[in-house]
Order: structure tokens, then sequence, then C-alpha cells
């Protein structure tokens, strides 16, 4: 878990960011409504989170800086029996209090007199420019005269490319959780079965081992489907000797995993689907190896389509000159996607990729990405020997940067076509 000193580490080291005579205003989530009076399950708001460990709604972090001093108020919900009788306890001010390290807390029903006080001597108000409209009107009506606003949420994304040593025991929590899942997947019997009985079961090991989320919505692709990369229908029967993709992946604890395999129905890959997984796998422990301090994830992308382009006119899938086919990105209609992405309290961290001058971030300890080759082949591909048509392969790990190389993070999860094929004889 992480303390609440890690929490008011990261609210110092971003108050030093900004700038003198500022406020900074970080919202939590809203609920969302799913259709007429109900809502989806309530997630917070991952830039609060980050600041403040606090799971309530309606609630407000404010940074105030002046020439000497920085003060953090929080902002929470008032006690009211019958509001909880209805939707849930809440903390309150006085607990809040005892339990966040923060100068001041206030009531929510506060924030915008308090606004008020905080902006007389403010020059520059910083606050997330994805704000929904209500709560931008607030801000603007108390700040017309205010030159400069800033986007808070840039600064904190920065903050979070380095994980924690706290950040990355959930992370590895997460991943151990999401192993089991895998492994139950590659284990269940598929004959006769649809692509949501497979979730279901993915989904059941996940809330079992108190993964409440999954990271985001499981693809648990079957055959074709597999080559469509967004796919999450799983509505369609599995089908002996075709494979599933499968993207799933739990979040505990606000902390994501993110692994992709890709298993046959029937327990045993045919010969095809070996050819093209090998060669998969084969890219992606290649990439693996790459990933190290100062190393650039456009390097690793480029080395990815080299691999993959080269294997595609081996296995005759592609067919021409290798430096052809690169220059004019003919290997991209298989494999066209990126070679990873952060990963840590949201699943696609939104950590920025580049310094404000344009140049590529490298890797550093203590950043976490994912590294993830595929290759997709629509079954209506015919210039493409038939017995790779129809096969959508990604092979997916969560890779921590280390001092003088890399971990995989997920290095326990079957992955080769031996381990694979093992675990699934047995159902």
């Amino acid at each position: 878990m992480i303390s609440q000193k890690e929490y008011k580490k990261r609210r110092d080291k971003l108050g030093k960011k900004l700038s003198k005579d500022s406020v900074g205003i970080i919202y939590s989530a809203s609920y969302k409504t799913r259709s007429n009076d109900t809502e989806y399950p309530y997630r917070q708001n991952s830039n609060f989170y980050y600041l403040t460990g606090f799971k309530e709604d309606n609630s407000c972090l404010v940074i105030v800086k002046t020439t000497n001093t920085v003060k953090t108020i929080l902002f929470v919900q008032a006690k009211d029996k019958t509001k909880e009788l209805w939707h849930g306890k809440r903390l309150g001010e006085k607990v809040a209090e005892k339990i966040f390290l923060v100068d001041e807390v206030h009531a929510i029903s506060d924030l915008e007199s308090e606004l008020k006080i905080f902006l007389q001597n403010a020059k520059n108000l910083y606050f997330d420019f994805s704000l929904e409209y209500s709560k931008v009107k607030l801000l603007k009506k108390h700040t017309k005269g205010l030159a400069v606003h800033q986007n808070i949420a840039l600064l904190i994304n920065a903050m979070r490319l380095i994980k924690s040593p706290s950040e990355i025991a959930l992370i590895k929590k997460a991943v151990k959780i999401t192993k089991k899942a895998h492994h139950q997947a590659m284990n269940f019997s598929k004959s006769n079965k649809y692509e949501y009985e497979l979730q279901a079961e993915i989904e059941y090991i996940f809330k079992s081992n108190g993964a409440y989320n999954d990271a985001y919505t499981s693809v648990v692709a079957c055959g074709n489907s597999a080559n469509t990369l967004h796919y999450i229908e799983n509505n369609k029967p599995l089908v002996d000797n075709e494979l599933i993709l499968i993207d799933a992946g739990c979040e505990y604890e606000y902390y994501a995993s993110d692994i992709t395999r890709s298993i046959p129905v029937s327990g045993k890959f045919t010969q095809a689907q070996k050819e093209l997984y090998n060669m998969i796998l084969d890219t992606e422990l290649k990439i693996i190896k790459m990933v190290k301090p100062k190393a650039l994830r456009s390097d690793l992308q480029k080395k990815s389509e080299e691999l993959l382009c080269k294997g595609m006119i081996k296995l005759g899938i592609l067919k021409g000159d290798y430096k052809e086919l690169i220059k004019k990105q003919e290997h991209k209609k298989y494999y066209p996607h990126g070679i990873g992405h952060w990963m840590g309290i949201d699943v696609h961290d939104e950590c920025p990729y580049k310094y404000d001058n344009g140049d590529e971030i490298p890797l550093k300890k203590g950043m976490v990405l994912t590294i993830e080759p595929g290759i997709y082949i629509d079954k209506e591909d015919k210039s493409v020997a038939k017995k790779y048509r129809g096969i959508g392969i990604r092979i997916e790990d969560d890779i921590l940067v280390t001092k003088n190389g890399c971990e995989n993070l997920s290095a326990g999860i079957a992955k080769t076509v031996e381990e694979i094929e093992a675990i699934s004889s047995t159902n």
C-alpha cells in the first residue's frame, strides 16, 4: 500500500513546480451515467488519486503557492446521515483531518467561497483542461482577471513516469492476479463455449483475488475476431483449431496490469499457427532485451518492425525486397500499432513521451511499459497463403526498467508454445 507520507511527498513536489502566486486545482472524478438514473461503478480521477489516495467523489485538492509558502487544502463531502443512507458512508472533515497530511480540510460546499479568497492575489491558475464544463465555468467565474491558465495535468503526468517502490509492488500484485486469470483461461475447457464464458472465468479470478476492477474491457477474440484490435463484443463461439487472443489485465488498488496471450481453442497449435506465433515471440523476446536506461522507444519500435517484416518475408506473408517493403510501410498492414505504452495508475498512463522541446524521453529506472508485438491477417486477405488467414496474434508483457536493464514483471505467465500447450492439455 502507499503511505500518506508518500502522497504528501508528491503534493510537495507538485507545489515546487507551480509558479509563485499560483493556485492549483485538482478535482475528483464524477459519477458517470449509465442510463437514466443508474451509474457506472465509480472510479476516481487518476491524478487526484495519485496526489491524495482518496477514493470519494465530490472532492477537490487545492494548492496555494505564494512567494514564501505552499499550502494544501482538501475539500471533502460533509457527513450527512440521509445521503449516507442512500449512497454510503463518507469520511467527513474531522476524519479526513486525521488521515490526510494536508494543511486544511473543508467541506466541499465551501469550495466556491474559499476559491474567491485563494484567487484574490493569484497570478496563475493551474487546472486540468479536460474538466467537465460545469467545473470550468465555476473557475472562469472567479478568474476573469487572471492572464495565465496552465494545464496542471501535464505536470502530474510527468511526475507519474517514474514509479516508486510501493507503486511497483502494487503493479506486481496486479500482474500476479492476472497470471492466475490467464492460466485459468488456458486450462478452461473451451469446447462448445462462447468468448463471454471465457471472459467470465478471467474476471471471476480478478474479483475473487481482491482486484475489484479490470484495468480495461477484456478482449477475448477467437479466430478472425482477433484482427479487430479493439474487439470487445466477446460474443462469438470458440471454434476448434482456431486461436483466441486474450488481452486482459486487472487493476489492483488503482494500479494496472496489461497482458496479452494467444492460445489454441483445442489445446494444440496448428503448424501454421505455431510458425507465426514463434516468429512474433522471437521478436518480443529480442525487444525486451533492448529495454534499459537511455534506450529510446522509437528504437524499440523500429527494431520490432524490422524483425516482424523479415519474419513475414520468411513465412511468405510479405513478398519482395526487405528495404523496399519497409520504405513503403507494407508491413504496417499486418502490424499497425506501436510496440508498447506507459502503464501505471492508468493502463495507458498519460505520461509524456517527449520533452517540451520535442526530444524523445529516454527510458529511465522506475518506468513501466508494455512490450506487445503482433500480427493480424484478415480471413479475406487472399494475398496471403490460406493457412495463415484469419489468424491474429499478439504477445504482451509488462516491463520494469531497472538500473542496468529490465525486469519482465509478467515472466511467470506461460508464453511459449510448449508452456501454453502443457497447461491447455490438462483441461
